[in-house]
């Protein structure tokens, strides 16, 4: 299996996102374990001070609604489900809130479905939100909205939510924490040949095939739904680490270059990623059209495109559809994400951001298209 040297992959990791299993948070079904998830915030904390962008997608709340309901075998209805996620919820919100204030963090619950990152308005909208908060010092926990899905709590996993969340906020790594020491050739527990994994290629057909079932009574994931999710998040250039959730010090070691775990690393670059995800893989719904200082501004400096620049408007489009930029001779100069539908675009053609909450009735952002969501094309 083909490897590259990846240690400075966590190294230099700016924003990184954090998955904790069902098992480790619950002490195998017992009960949040709070020493345990104020260690993780403690580490968080510090990878916080350290310059970091951390976010953490957290398993546990329908394992701890058993546990208060006095539940002892996970329930196959979905109402009994949809109610045990929203008693242990409760729990799961209010022990990361205490933690992560003790050392001294600012904290915010997200619920997400796999639903709110297929839908490019909520995608966009929910992008929005993290990275504000990300801007604030605050760690957002996530966990997946269990009390009103459906198909995610019978089919879907966390392991997976990460992976989305890694793409959704451009993460530089995905860290799975999980209760083995990462992943061997074979299950160890029933194979005394099976050898360990250090490092490999994200995606490689091989890790799928070597990759064993769900272990555990109380998660819903296996090893096979964190190679999965690893292929996901590589997929957006976030290279994947899946380690032992109470080896000391395991958030803190590996940023600092360390070796812990499996190292799975995204084959493609993440700007390589996006660029070729935002220039191939998207139709395009509309475009607007910009004057030549704008056209500069864009094409020149890299700088976000502002409706002030604007003078026109082509298709019909909503907010969180990709969209051109054109020039007045109609040259395309990139493409991105529209913070705007096309009818609010029209309105705010020449016009600042001081008087977009006159026009729409709201106040949002002031670019059309942010940088950050902005693909440029070669001229």
């Amino acid at each position: 299996m083909s490897s590259t040297s990846g240690s400075t992959v966590l190294r230099d990791a700016r924003r990184i996102v954090v998955k904790v299993g069902s098992s480790l948070v619950t002490n195998e079904g017992r009960g949040l374990d709070e020493a345990a998830i104020g260690e993780w915030c403690r580490q968080l904390a510090a990878l916080v001070r350290d310059g970091r962008e951390v976010v953490m997608v957290s398993s546990g709340a329908i394992a701890e609604g058993m546990k208060r309901l006095g539940w002892r075998t996970r329930p196959h209805e979905i109402h009994e489900l949809q109610a045990a996620a929203a008693v242990g919820q409760m729990g799961l919100a209010q022990v990361y809130e205490t933690k992560l204030r003790e050392n001294g963090m600012g904290s915010a619950q997200v619920l997400l479905t796999h639903a709110d990152l297929a839908d490019r308005e909520r995608y966009l909208n929910a992008r929005s939100t993290l990275v504000t908060l990300l801007a604030l010092g605050v760690v957002p926990v996530i966990n997946e909205n269990d009390t009103v899905v459906t198909d995610e709590i019978k089919f879907g996993d966390n392991d997976t939510l990460g992976a989305l969340v890694a793409n959704l906020v451009e993460a530089d790594a995905l860290v799975i924490l999980t209760d083995q020491k990462g992943l061997f050739t074979a299950d160890p527990r029933k194979d005394p040949a099976a050898r360990f994994v250090d490092e490999a290629a994200a995606g490689d057909p091989e890790l799928e095939a070597m990759a064993g079932g769900a272990g555990s009574s109380i998660g819903r994931g296996g090893m096979i739904t964190k190679i999965l999710a690893a292929k996901r998040a590589a997929g957006s250039g976030a290279s994947t680490v899946i380690a032992w959730g109470r080896e000391p010090d395991a958030l803190l070691r590996l940023a600092r270059g360390e070796a812990i775990g499996t190292l799975l690393v995204a084959q493609t670059a993440k700007h390589q990623a996006r660029k070729r995800w935002m220039a191939d893989h998207l139709q395009l719904r509309g475009a607007v059209l910009v004057d030549a200082g704008a056209a500069a501004k864009v094409r020149g400096e890299g700088k976000s495109l502002l409706p002030i620049g604007m003078t026109g408007v082509e298709g019909e489009f909503s907010r969180g559809d990709v969209i051109a930029i054109r020039d007045a001779q109609g040259v395309e100069l990139g493409r991105g994400l529209a913070n705007y539908s096309s009818a609010e675009a029209r309105m705010l053609c020449r016009k600042p951001s001081s008087e977009f909450e006159r026009l729409l009735g709201y106040a949002a952002e002031p670019e059309m298209v942010h940088r950050d969501n902005m693909v440029l094309l070669q001229g």
